[in-house]
């Protein structure tokens, strides 16, 4: 029904509106079923008519820029493989009143604990089965069955402490619950997302809306987490597959907000019975373990032994009670489709009482008359794998609706049912609600599911008041999913008093102390380490390359004595000079943009941007390359982009020991470079022009003219790039700067006495300070390049392996 001149008084005057047309026997968030507007929304209409297309466009933008600058994306499969996209956000947010939420909410407390009853009874005494409640085989084929975990309890004495519900309204105006999510909900990340660039897209309309915040949830959970540790001396962390996941983005910047570590399988390992991480202080036990990746992956001796991503012995911990697992090994098995269709009998004999919240009406065809009833109804309802775990409306989710299959002859339908029998499940077919998006200039209504969030804190089970909300891109319900074209929505639920301002921080008259600084895993320190290699390996290699094609430029004899060396060395570090953007410099920057990638949870949104915005440029130049005057400006550009990169980093980050691993990498790197450059360009075969490249690529050209009376000469340039304490080009002052970083990192010194790391620095610093530029040969400086490159080795020994 659309709108008209008897719906409701002014009703028109959002016009906006007036394309709006609800879909026929359809539940609509906007509109009451005779047309009315619902009150809810009627504030945020008002607001959103009183802007023009052109500010609602520019609103919008905002918002799409905050997500931009925040590196949020989703990753995308097709046919090329994966692709980072941006992510798609619907502007218009779903908007809920209070007393609509409060439903949900009880219903989903009432949900999570029943869940909890069934999980605790299927790795426990298993009555339900042997009762007859679930059929033995359901469970005993499911892939998320993971027999190993039969008989343990948790630490926590609890299953379940993080859920989410796919749920979405009917026609009826009930809300259903399509999907339980108990295995590694994602979602929450995201939400918080959405909520910040939505609140910038409608800033001065949100921050005087009675919008329930979202902060507090995260707090309380975070704050129980913490409890459950027992011991102050461990750690609760994170434990994601990696970069690769299609989450990952999420599991870092939960991570980052938490405050917790983001860990990797390798990093963690089991020493007498006790999860531990591996540290640049040495192992450190791990207590809380907030897992986002599938169970069976998660320890390849007891479950899936393909795995590469997990922990070999985790089971083992678990079993003795060392670490509370976020949520417990095997709660997969609650995402089992067939499980639907158990579920409100199982509610009456466990809890009492009905489904506050009915999932989708779902039939399991492994019984004789449940299969027979299916038969019958078969053209209104949704088949699916019984044991599938897929959410509703995604790429994975592998129903189709009987009434689709024209070539299905009604027997021949029966006869495909029969043969899948207990390996497949009917559901009623959903219709899904419509919320408003915004298209063209007016509001349009499009099919949506909400994804919603329960939290375990001190007090309970606590449901976050909002969520995610999947909105389609056409009336198709089968498209709400990103993968499908669809896109995500912030959800808003209004009403009741002003809601309190909540942060993450607490607020205490206790006494003011520091907390103490987190361990870095070595996993980290390795990448932080060779991120600062890899920035600096190609600023070195922009400088030079500059250098060449500045050079060729003025002789344009690619044989002249300086250009050949020149191209010489470049080809050597993998710089083809043929190519005037050497695909080595775009795979160096790669490389670095991979190792960022790993520490995304340590790692700065600004420094991420600019480091990606450095990589993109590197490529781009590669097309618009004509001449060697387009290639030297090239140059220059990329390396105000890396110097604005590294100045960035270095200047924002705060001074934790990941820090100090990223200046010992960017400083070897600097070290090792400038003696391997001085070793071949001050030989004294090195033609004429040599020492001034030299100075030029180390940036000191300036410097020598100041620091130096004399004439430009061998000794003084060595004096400058090599030995000079004030020089930041200079290979000793890099060296007295890895010094100072080493000798503050965990085991730095052993009983008194310098570690191995420790004194083969200060060796290497010692030989350098006492040479002369006199004794500074190219076999010399060689050398030193080969003592400064063997540290790396020592390092990573120390720290890494």
């Amino acid at each position: 029904m659309s709108l008209d001149e008897n719906a409701e008084p002014g009703a028109l005057r959002y016009g906006l509106l007036k394309a709006y047309r609800p879909f026929p026997d359809v539940s609509d968030e906007l509109l009451f079923p005779d047309g009315r507007v619902r009150p809810v929304w009627r504030p945020f209409l008002e607001h959103l008519s009183a802007l023009t297309p052109e500010e609602i466009t520019e609103r919008f933008a905002r918002g799409n820029q905050y997500l931009n600058d925040a590196g949020v994306y989703f990753r995308q499969y097709g046919q090329d493989g994966a692709n980072e996209r941006e992510w798609p956000l619907s502007h218009i947010p779903v908007i809920i009143s209070q007393d609509d939420w409060q439903v949900i909410a009880d219903g989903l407390t009432q949900r999570a604990e029943l869940l909890e009853q069934v999980v605790a009874d299927l790795y426990g005494d298993n009555r339900l089965v042997s009762n007859g409640y679930l059929p033995a085989s359901l469970i005993a084929q499911s892939p998320e069955w993971q027999r190993p975990l039969v008989g343990i309890k948790p630490k926590s004495g609890h299953f379940l402490h993080f859920l989410s519900f796919e749920i979405g309204r009917g026609p009826d105006g009930t809300w259903w619950v399509l999907s339980d999510r108990a295995q590694a909900p994602s979602g929450a990340g995201f939400a918080l997302e959405n909520r910040v660039a939505t609140g910038r897209v409608f800033n001065e309309f949100f921050a005087r809306a009675n919008v329930h915040r979202l902060a507090g949830f995260f707090r309380r959970f975070r704050d129980h987490l913490v409890e459950l540790r027992g011991e102050s001396e461990s750690r609760v962390s994170i434990l994601t597959p990696g970069p690769l996941n299609d989450t990952y983005f999420e599991h870092a910047y939960i991570a980052r907000y938490l405050g917790f570590m983001l860990l990797e399988g390798e990093d963690l390992t089991v020493e007498n019975g006790k999860l531990m991480v591996r540290t640049v202080a040495g192992l450190r036990p791990v207590s809380v373990l907030w897992r986002r990746l599938d169970a069976a992956w998660a320890d390849p001796v007891e479950l899936n032994e393909t795995s590469h991503i997990g922990t070999p012995g985790l089971v083992q911990a678990v079993r003795s009670g060392a670490v509370t697992m976020i949520n417990a090994l095997g709660t997969g098995i609650l995402e089992t489709r067939a499980l639907l269709a158990f579920l409100p009998r199982i509610s009456e004999h466990l809890l009492g009482e009905p489904l506050k919240l009915p999932n989708v009406a779902t039939w399991w065809c492994g019984e004789e008359g449940t299969k027979a009833y299916v038969k019958e109804n078969a053209e209104g309802m949704m088949f699916s794998p019984a044991l599938s775990t897929a959410l509703p409306f995604t790429s994975s989710h592998t129903d189709f609706i009987g009434k689709d299959f024209d070539k299905f002859h009604k027997g021949i339908l029966e006869t495909w049912i029969d043969s899948k029998s207990d390996k497949l499940v009917g559901q009623e077919a959903v219709t899904l609600s419509t919320t408003p998006a915004y298209d063209n200039g007016l509001l349009v209504p499009r099919p949506m599911s909400l994804r919603v969030f329960l939290a375990r804190t001190t007090n309970g089970w606590e449901v976050m008041s909002g969520g995610f909300a999947r909105i389609g891109q056409t009336e198709d319900a089968s498209a709400i999913a990103m993968q499908a074209g669809g896109s995500a929505a912030d959800v808003w639920i209004v009403g009741g008093q002003k809601p309190h301002k909540e942060t993450l921080l607490h607020q205490t008259e206790s006494p003011f102390f520091k907390s103490q600084t987190g361990s870095l895993p070595s996993r980290a320190a390795d990448n932080l380490f060779w991120l600062g290699r890899y920035v600096e390996r190609a600023e070195g290699a922009v400088r030079l390359l500059r250098a060449y094609h500045a050079r060729l430029m003025e002789t344009a004899d690619p044989e002249a004595p300086l250009v050949a060396l020149t191209g010489e060395y470049l080809d050597k570090i993998g710089m083809a000079p043929v190519e005037p953007v050497p695909d080595g410099l775009c795979d160096m920057l790669q490389s670095a943009v991979a190792s960022a990638a790993k520490v995304r949870d340590r790692f700065s949104v600004d420094g991420w941007l600019a480091l990606n915005d450095l990589a993109q440029a590197a490529n781009g130049a590669k097309r618009t390359m004509r001449d060697n005057a387009d290639v030297t400006r090239a140059m220059g550009l990329l390396l105000r982009k890396i110097t604005g990169f590294s100045g960035l980093v270095h200047e924002n980050m705060y001074r934790f020991i990941g820090w100090r691993f990223l200046s010992i990498g960017r400083a070897l790197e600097r070290a090792h470079r400038m003696a391997d450059l001085l070793s071949v360009f001050t030989d004294e075969d090195a033609p004429e022009g040599s020492l001034e490249l030299l100075l030029e690529v180390g940036d000191s050209a300036m410097s020598m003219s100041r620091r130096y009376a004399v004439s430009l000469s061998h000794a003084t340039v060595l004096d400058l790039l090599a030995m000079d304490t004030k020089n930041p080009r200079a290979v000793l002052y890099q060296l007295t700067d890895m010094k100072d970083h080493i000798g503050v990192l965990p085991n730095a010194t052993e009983n008194g006495h310098l570690s191995e790391l420790a004194r083969s620095v200060l060796q290497v610093h010692t030989l350098l300070a006492i040479a002369t530029p006199e004794t500074l040969t190219p076999a010399s400086l060689a050398d030193l390049r080969d003592q400064i490159s063997y540290l790396s080795v020592e390092l990573t020994d120390a720290y890494i392996r």
